[in-house]
């Protein structure tokens, strides 16, 4: 899809525009969202979402609207396996509930940033190299396996990563929270409070997850336009989305698996893609592979959704039962 400079220009002002108005509101009336407000939010962003997947399809096609509804609802899956680990993190540091709401949405502007980054060195990598999908189809498998693996684990805790440890042996640390602040100055210096630890866990996380799902959108679309405009609407939801289901998140006991699923299918579709497309000499003798199907966006848009369906009435299910049989117990 041909995007003209200016509409980059006014998509990406318009998301900084909005994420500084929420920033700053958020910062001067720090709460608990109730569960009426998370929701409205929530149906407000996927309205928006929608509607803008329609605008696509009326400007760029259904094959570019289909990329992004694809792209959308991968990002948003994947994103919302964060919340557990988000859920460990407020846990560690005992971020007050209070204050959850704005170390979330600063986090998510930091993941905005970071997968802006990410997003721009995938696209120059696939324009410049073809056989790049290999990689990214064989890292989506791998994912996928690591995924099945530990979703049996109960992890409960978050250990804090090289980054976290670094900042809080380097610079002083206030032992309790100051309200958003994250620079204060006590006893004659700075020194900074557990909100920006909080922060540069959530940043850093985040990136990690990017790891996955770049790569993962990237099989859907190779339009960059429509990989970064499906994760600025999949992160702006995650805030209220994270406030809404709460307790919920523990009864979707086949997530990891669902996930991993979606993760295979794509990273096989990568590599089919990859085959069909083949330049790399010790392959074919360097010439595409004919048989190597081409899967249709329309295909992988209905596979992710069953999919995900699947993953979350079997879960829910699966949860009631055992909810059921405790009490019985």
């Amino acid at each position: 899809m041909s995007v003209p400079a200016w509409v980059w220009g006014a998509t990406i002002a318009a998301a900084v525009l909005f994420l500084t108005a929420d920033v700053l509101l958020s910062r001067r009336r720090p709460h608990v969202p109730s569960t009426r407000e998370s929701a409205l939010h929530l149906a407000g962003f996927v309205a928006a979402a929608v509607v803008f997947g329609l605008g696509v399809w009326w400007f760029g096609g259904g094959q570019a609207a289909g990329e992004f509804f694809a792209g959308w609802l991968t990002e948003y899956s994947l994103s919302v396996d964060n919340l557990f680990v988000f859920l460990l993190i407020f846990r560690r540091f005992a971020v007050p509930k209070e204050l959850q709401q704005n170390a979330l949405l600063i986090g998510i502007v930091l993941a905005l940033v970071l997968r802006a980054a990410v997003i721009a060195v995938g696209a120059g990598l696939i324009a410049a190299f073809s056989w790049v999908f290999f990689l990214f189809g064989a890292f989506l498998l791998f994912t996928a396996v690591q995924l099945v693996r530990g979703s049996g684990e109960d992890d409960d805790e978050f250990e804090e990563n090289r980054l976290v440890r670094l900042v809080r042996r380097v610079l002083p640390v206030t032992e309790d929270f100051r309200g958003p602040t994250l620079v204060v100055r006590e006893a004659g210096r700075r020194a900074i409070t557990p909100m920006l630890l909080v922060l540069v866990a959530l940043g850093t996380t985040d990136l990690l997850f990017a790891l996955d799902s770049i790569p993962a959108i990237f099989g859907l679309t190779s339009d960059p336009y429509i990989v970064l405009t499906a994760n600025i609407f999949a992160l702006m939801g995650l805030r209220q989305l994270f406030f809404l289901v709460g307790d919920l998140l523990k009864k979707l006991v086949f997530l990891d698996i669902g996930l991993a699923v979606l993760l295979a299918f794509v990273g096989v579709k990568l590599i089919l893609e990859a085959l069909h497309e083949n330049s790399l000499p010790f392959i074919n003798g360097g010439e595409p592979v004919e048989w190597a199907p081409v899967i249709p966006i329309w295909l992988s848009l209905t596979a992710i959704v069953v999919i995900l369906g699947t993953t979350a009435v079997v879960s829910l299910a699966v949860s009631r039962r055992r909810e059921r049989a405790a009490a019985r117990g």
